[in-house]
């Protein structure tokens, strides 16, 4: 090969690498009244590991700046409305000045959220002024044992997105939400995981209850260090929110579509989806929170009765009633065995909890839970079902959120498209190359779409 080719063959692979790098087109370049919402946790430098032993990226500038410039690059190259980022590392302001000044400069206004404790980093959550306007901001903090923290953002759409029936054009609002819930390191803290998003539903319901706001969608951001398989996803599902990635590629809620696509690469070397857009458009009929909350919660407790105990059916009930005389399950020894598994402390399940899943297990209210309720109630996997709601007779007592006549009409948002970056991930694998994170980010295009109100079952203080 003459020095030429050489040359050529270099500046081949060059241009190769950068339109490897080069960002798509903005998706929702593509619908003028589309809007995009793109999450991404970007791995904090002080959590990132480096080759030398115990070594970490916040130790070599020029390593985690380099990086963090190509996350910035994509990220404008994407032209989301909506950017939802965990882990920026909030403790060093050159950083944190590096995504000001340059999501400043592209029209962005920027929030900011720090994990308690000082952990160094948090959340950070970009709007892009020509679509959204920001009506409020409130911050959540756990204060538990992660030190999570999350972001509620209530926006109007900048320009009218649809008229409504007197043919006026009005500006559709809508909740977001970015979070980064704790990371399961033993199975003790999927309690606390659950425990983190019944937080944010009953922050977002009080939000909703204290401005009076009517009917809109609400968009759930964020890692939530957990897959299609755990409890918190049976959770939302329950409570009527989808997954827009797979809403988008048409994948179901089964075990067979479980390990169709994956976002992150963790400590462990496992790959695994946990990084999810969620939709929850306001013509949803949704259950009581607390009832979702219930299941989930019994759902946990069968788990690790059965996967981590490794107990069976009959063994299970034996352990739940102790040493009770007469073949029953007492609140007593009930309390004692969730002691046991480790589900009881304020940031899991708390005594007014307790007393609550008792009476839900408890339904004739003798006192004493038999083997019958036992499997209709903790070992099935239901112990209430909520029937759809098709007329508006439905009793709303005093301080409970407000229902809606079905003739009523909103506006909520239809799935387009949505594009997990690099390719490899959405066919379950994970490039070896890929260097921006160990998450992939996640950007997902709404359409917005004109549908009836859904009565909401009310909400008994």
């Amino acid at each position: 090969m003459t020095k030429k080719q050489r040359r050529e063959a270099g500046a081949r692979r060059q241009q190769q690498a950068r339109q490897r790098l080069r960002p798509p087109p903005p998706l929702q370049a593509r619908d003028e009244r589309s809007v995009s919402c793109t999450t991404f946790n970007i791995l904090a430098p002080i959590y990132k590991r480096m080759d030398s032993e115990n070594g970490r990226e916040s130790q070599n500038r020029a390593n985690w700046f380099s990086r963090n410039e190509k996350i910035i690059d994509r990220l404008l190259g994407d032209r989301s409305s909506i950017i939802c980022l965990q882990e920026v590392w909030l403790g060093n302001d050159e950083l944190v000045n590096m995504y000001e000044k340059r999501l400043g400069d592209a029209n962005y206004r920027l929030f900011k959220l720090a994990r308690t404790n000082n952990r160094g980093d948090g959340l950070l959550t970009a709007v892009h002024r020509n679509y959204f306007c920001v009506l409020n901001h409130r911050e959540l903090l756990f204060n538990d044992f992660g030190d999570r923290v999350a972001q509620l953002l209530h926006v109007e759409s900048a320009i009218p997105f649809l008229q409504n029936r007197s043919s006026s054009y009005v500006q559709q609002q809508s909740l977001i939400v970015n979070t980064h819930l704790v990371f399961p390191h033993d199975h003790s803290l999927s309690i606390v995981r659950l425990k983190q998003v019944y937080k944010i539903l009953q922050y977002i319901e009080a939000y909703q209850e204290e401005h009076k706001l009517g009917p809109m969608p609400i968009i759930l951001c964020g890692d939530w260090n957990g897959s299609k398989r755990g409890q918190v996803y049976k959770f939302l599902r329950s409570q009527g929110f989808v997954s827009s990635y797979d809403t988008a590629h048409q994948y179901s809620d089964s075990e067979e579509d479980a390990h169709k696509w994956v976002s992150h690469r963790n400590h462990r070397g496992n790959i695994c989806g946990v990084d999810f857009i969620w939709l929850l458009n306001p013509d949803k009929c949704r259950k009581p929170l607390k009832t979702s909350w219930n299941e989930a919660v019994f759902g946990i407790m069968k788990y690790l009765l059965l996967q981590v105990a490794s107990l069976p059916e009959e063994n299970a009930f034996a352990l739940l009633k102790a040493d009770s005389s007469d073949d029953r399950i007492t609140y007593s020894s009930f309390c004692q065995a969730l002691c046991q598994l480790g589900m009881v402390h304020p940031d899991r399940v708390n005594s007014e909890e307790m007393e609550d899943l008792w009476s839900e297990v408890d339904h004739d209210g003798n006192g004493a839970v038999d083997y019958k309720e036992f499997q209709r109630c903790i070992w099935s996997p239901k112990c209430y079902n909520q029937e759809e709601e098709d007329d508006t007779e439905i009793d709303v007592a005093e301080g409970s959120i407000v229902t809606f006549e079905p003739n009523d009409e909103t506006f909520g948002f239809t799935v387009k498209e949505a594009v997990l970056f690099p390719p490899e991930v959405e066919k379950g694998m994970w490039p070896e190359n890929y260097s921006l994170s160990d998450h992939a980010p996640l950007t997902v295009v709404f359409s917005p779409v004109r549908m009836p109100c859904s009565p909401r079952t009310p909400q008994h203080p």
